[in-house]
């Protein structure tokens, strides 16, 4: 059973006195029907669940024109006679939510009685939107999920708190740590890369300890996704869709990594934003792909200082970037090979972790002069992060960025087999796998 950061996020939602409604997105297969069953299960005495995919007959509780709360708990109790609707003790879940607008709309009322605490996901939760005759605005609250971060990961393998916590202690003191736990670090670091936050992935490395089995698992996820695509997307949109994703990792493969709608086809003289954006939204929605933003300047707030026109496209889960290329990368990303496609793997993973814990991805480039991978707002403190494959200690990057832009008050480098330390011009270096603690 994996843990999942969320579940504290649930506890402390159930707490609340007069809650939103939950509305949990992210891919398929990233954990979400699993954990809010889980939660369910573990918190509440009557527990109704509700998938619109694979029941889509339940769609009749929430009939257009009779979304009031006593009609719908009349439709609940018809389908249900044998669940309990009790005030805070009644928990609905209503899963893929996507398939009936009506029931998004729902939500409102759903929240503004009370009696039921409701729990909504969905993977394509964009796919409808023009079905859904009203939002439920300020009745639901948003809540993205990724797949597994390292920390999880760990967890899951079974490393201890204890040892988390030393090594969080460590990574906040700047104090330097034996030898022998950085290399055991950077193995499971290694090891997670190549398996992913997919959780049928990560169970089945657990079971079999084989990255053989482990791609089977990811290409039957990938092979999923195109499904979904051929399933749910407009006809237009289908092929450019698929042929946009299978673009990303040569597009992360180049030295600059900003992405480029002329490099999806290279068959298509006339590949342009116009034609292929709505492919790659279709792709953001779907929870499968992050953006990185490039920043106008490098300082607060992040948000306003975004250039939507200029981005950087990481695929949400590393493992699955991985499945997508040569079994001959994998091979180098096992005998530590770090530098293989410019070092994609590594900012990939990077993103990935960042934005579980940030929600947001922001990057600094000039004139391909200067380059910092990733811009972040650490406790008030624009911080610049520079993730390095090779084992050059140099920190050019850092260093013109420190000397050029005061709004920049904190410099971090990660990169392979270094030590904490924090160098004469007040750069920090640490190991790749305390990324987690960023």
């Amino acid at each position: 059973m994996l843990q999942r950061k969320i579940t504290k996020v649930l506890q402390a939602w159930k707490q609340e006195t007069h809650k939103p409604c939950l509305l949990i997105r992210g891919a398929r297969q990233v954990g979400k029907t699993f954990i809010v069953d889980e939660f369910a299960r573990a918190n509440y005495p009557h527990y109704i669940y509700i998938n619109f995919e694979l029941s889509p007959e339940h769609k009749e509780i929430f009939r257009q024109g009779n979304l009031d709360f006593d009609t719908i708990r009349i439709q609940l109790e018809s389908f249900f006679p044998d669940v309990k609707i009790v005030r805070g003790q009644t928990l609905l879940f209503l899963d893929e939510i996507q398939a009936c607008p009506q029931a998004r709309t729902a939500l409102k009322s759903l929240a503004l009685d009370g009696t039921l605490d409701v729990i909504a996901s969905g993977s394509l939760l964009g796919l409808y939107y023009k079905d859904v005759s009203s939002y439920p605005v300020g009745y639901e609250r948003a809540l993205d999920m990724y797949p597994l971060d390292f920390e999880e990961y760990l967890w899951a393998i079974g490393v201890s708190t204890q040892v988390i916590n030393n090594l969080h202690r460590h990574f906040i003191l700047g104090q330097a740590l034996p030898t022998a736990l950085i290399k055991k670090m950077s193995e499971y670091f290694r090891d997670y890369i190549l398996v992913g936050g997919m959780p049928a992935a990560v169970n089945e490395f657990i079971r079999q300890k084989s990255f053989v089995s482990v791609r089977t698992i990811q290409t039957q996820i990938l092979e999923a996704y195109k499904t979904d695509v051929v399933k749910y997307a407009s006809t237009p949109d289908k092929g450019k869709i698929i042929k946009t994703f299978a673009s990303i990792p040569a597009q992360l493969a180049r030295k600059n990594k900003k992405f480029l709608f002329s490099q999806i086809d290279a068959q298509d003289d006339h590949a342009s934003e116009r034609k292929y954006i709505s492919a790659l939204l279709w792709l953001q929605d779907a929870g499968i792909i992050n953006y990185c933003y490039n920043l106008s300047e490098p300082a607060l707030p992040l948000a306003v200082n975004k250039r939507l026109e200029a981005y950087k496209i990481y695929l949400r889960d590393t493992g699955l970037l991985l499945a997508m290329l040569d079994r001959d990368i994998s091979q180098s990303i096992l005998h530590y090979n770090w530098t293989v496609n410019e070092g994609m793997i590594l900012e990939n993973i990077f993103a990935q972790e960042i934005i579980s814990r940030y929600g947001e991805l922001t990057y600094f480039e000039r004139k391909s002069r200067l380059e910092i991978d990733f811009i972040m707002n650490i406790n008030g403190i624009v911080t610049a992060i520079e993730v390095k494959s090779g084992h050059n200690r140099q920190a050019k990057s850092l260093q013109s960025i420190k000397d050029n832009y005061p709004s920049v008050r904190r410099w971090i480098k990660f990169e392979p087999d270094i030590n904490l330390t924090r160098d004469e011009k007040d750069i920090e270096h640490y190991p790749l796998f305390m990324a987690m603690f960023l």
